[in-house]
């Protein structure tokens, strides 16, 4: 299993939720923006760090945001 980061910057996100169709896990919220469980929000900035198996689907998101508010990152190696 591999340790990463999810970072949704929320003044790039434009609610167009292609996130959602590659990682479950995204979810969108009140404000017609995305989340993820467990994320952490401040100063405009979702962050949520996780440990398990699904670093390719994280990445697949992000790479579909066409705005390119969501980063992915391995940390704690």
């Amino acid at each position: 299993m591999t340790e990463y980061e999810i970072e949704i910057d929320l003044e790039l996100c434009d609610g167009i939720f292609a996130c959602l169709v590659r990682d479950d896990r995204f979810e969108e919220t009140d404000d017609g923006l995305v989340t993820v469980p467990g994320g952490r929000r401040e100063d405009g900035v979702v962050t949520a760090t996780f440990d398990d198996d699904r670093l390719a689907d994280a990445e697949d998101a992000a790479a579909a945001c066409p705005t390119d508010a969501i980063t992915v990152e391995e940390v704690g190696r």
